[in-house]
Parts: structure tokens; sequence; C-alpha cells
């Protein structure tokens, strides 16, 4: 059992996901503390600094970039390790954006357990490693932007593919395709609000930051 002093914030907005990490951390001895998005999860920062940050990336209110962000420009968090869980920002360049603005592992959805423990324990057992300079305001909305952008994309063609296979699949398939069309929709709509809630907080710099 781990007896080390200390806990483990878990901010992750699907509640089975949640429940499975805070369970299996739990039974490994971890003293965990669970959020359901970024607000939460930086509200517990502020309380008590976390051994490591374990969040999912599309979340609502505060994502998991904007959270780590936030982490990173602060000195007093700066240090903290963030382990990031994604089904969908899942590319070379997503994984290359999260590592620039300060992320120190990229796990992929659905989550292998063995190998999260394996991280887990590893970067318990590390020293306390330097951060890079985090990006300024501009840099970090900018390449945030991009990244909605292609992702907003990719969330619009997957709606109209499952629409199309809708019409032709059997009765009793169609439930599955149901459920993952309400959940690309879901996330189609949260990565809009976030691409306008970026757009507000860009456009003040972009006079003096021109693209």
């Amino acid at each position: 059992m781990n007896a080390q002093p200390g806990y483990l914030l878990v901010a992750e907005d699907i509640p089975d996901i949640l429940n499975l990490m805070d369970a299996t951390l739990k039974f490994k001895g971890y003293r965990v503390v669970t959020a359901r998005n970024g607000q939460e999860a930086l509200e517990a920062i502020q309380k008590e600094h976390p051994l490591i940050v374990i969040t999912d990336i599309l979340m609502p209110k505060l994502d998991g970039f904007s959270l780590v962000h936030q982490l990173r420009i602060n000195p007093e968090t700066r240090s903290i390790p963030v382990i990031f869980l994604s089904a969908t920002y899942v590319a070379p360049e997503d994984k290359a954006f999260a590592l620039t603005i300060g992320a120190t592992r990229f796990i992929e959805k659905p989550i292998d357990l063995n190998n999260f423990m394996l991280t887990i324990e590893e970067l318990l057992k590390q020293d306390v490693q330097a951060s890079p300079e985090p990006l300024d305001e501009f840099e970090f909305y900018d390449g945030y932007r991009k990244r909605l952008k292609i992702k907003l994309n990719q969330k619009v063609s997957q709606i109209a593919r499952i629409e199309r296979l809708l019409e032709t699949v059997a009765e009793e398939e169609k439930q599955s395709f149901t459920d993952s069309l309400l959940l690309a929709v879901n996330e189609r709509d949260e990565i809009r609000k976030l691409l306008n809630q970026i757009q507000e907080q860009i456009e003040p710099n972009s006079d003096s930051n021109p693209q």
C-alpha cells in the first residue's frame, strides 16, 4: 500500500471513468480528490497542492488545456506533474501542443490501467522536474484555437457520417449508433463553446500580436 503523504487529483467529467480511476487509485492506497471539471480541480489545488494532477482534456467550464496553462503560469503550481487523458486529442499535433504547454505525460483513452498505474508510480519516484517556461497568453490561446478548429471539423464530419449510417444499419444496431451520435454532438457543442471563449480572450491581443 502507498504510504506517501499528499494526494492525487483526478479531473474527469464522465462519471464512469472518474469513478473507475477513483476506486483504482484508492484500492492502491492513494488519497484521491476528484473534480468534474477544470474549475473544480483548480479550486482543490488552491486549497492543497496535489502530488499529481490527472485530467481529461475536453471538459466543461475549464478544460484540461486551460487548467494546465493556469498551473504553469503560477510559480507555486508550475512544478506539479500533470497526466493528460484524452480520447479526442490524440493526434501527434495534439500531443505536441500538450507537451508545449506543460503536460508531463499523455495517456490515450480507453485507459490501460496497468500502464496508468506504472505512470503514477514513475512520476511519484521522480525528483521535482523543472517545467518549461509557460507560453504567454496569446501563444497559448492562438495554438489552442488552432487545435479546437481542427477538432470541430472532425466532429462535424463524424456526426455527418453517423447520421448517414443510421439510415442503413439494422434496427438492433441503431441504439449504439444513436448513443455515439449523441456523444459526438455533445462534444461538438462543447468545442464550439470553448472556441467562443477563446476568441474573446484572443481578440484584445490581436492588434499587438498579428497572426
